[in-house]
């Protein structure tokens, strides 16, 4: 059994009689360990399939497993225990409460959970030692991106959900958090997602999937991914 089972799910939304269809049997597994990068076009449904593995949304059908729980038989409650303890999400605009300061932004997200790390070695361990005490609004995107990352770290999680966590940053910055993400994965073997429209990041990942239409397309692993440094686009 994979670490995570997407399997056969479907996701219909309705509005009156009009009904849309956002996932369409989709289907993939990633192992505990691996970054895995989704792939597909606006509209493919890759940020759909990420809000139900993540238990902001639900499935229409089909099931997906976590570490061997049914995340998809969850009530609730159970599933904003899930949210809170089990699930690290990094978002494209970085979501801090601005009168926070980057030590205080996460020290919230730590407090909700029972096996937190300690906010202050996070921050530091994302290369923010000396930005602890400033606002979001004196922080670079890079550096609120890293506060994100670090929010989202001193949970614990088992999982991180990465939804175009570089999409609002610069070609340089955006290489130092994929590097980060890259770095969080082989160093304490947590199981990273993340999705993007952007095909030059495939070669960064173990697992490569691809969604079109509400549909996995495909999906590939590699032995050997390419170091950041070597990643252009």
């Amino acid at each position: 059994m994979a670490y995570i089972e997407f399997s056969h799910i479907s996701k219909e939304y309705r509005t009156g009689e009009t009904s849309v269809l956002a996932l369409d049997d989709a289907g993939f597994e990633v192992e505990e360990g691996e970054l895995a990068v989704i792939l597909g076009a606006s509209g493919a449904g890759k940020t759909t399939a990420l809000n139900i593995l993540g238990g902001m949304d639900t499935a229409t059908s089909g099931r997906i497993m976590v570490d061997g729980r049914e995340i998809t038989s969850l009530g609730k409650k159970d599933l904003i225990r899930y949210r809170r303890t089990d699930i690290g999400f990094v978002f494209q605009f970085y979501n801090l409460i601005p009168n926070l300061t980057a030590l205080e932004n996460v020290e919230i997200a730590a407090q909700l959970c029972p096996h937190a790390l300690d906010a202050r070695e996070v921050l530091a361990g994302v290369g923010l030692e000396a930005r602890m005490d400033h606002f979001p609004a004196q922080l670079s995107g890079g550096e609120q991106q890293r506060v994100s990352i670090a929010r989202a770290l001193a949970k614990n999680p088992k999982l991180l959900l990465c939804d175009e966590p570089t999409g609002a940053l610069d070609y340089q910055t955006g290489k130092q958090i994929l590097q980060l993400l890259q770095d969080t994965s082989r160093r304490d073997g947590m199981t990273v997602l993340i999705i993007t429209h952007n095909t030059a990041l495939a070669p960064m990942a173990d697992r490569v999937i691809r969604f079109r239409s509400g549909k996995v397309t495909g999906m590939e692993c590699s032995l050997h991914p390419a170091p950041i440094a070597e990643i252009e686009w």
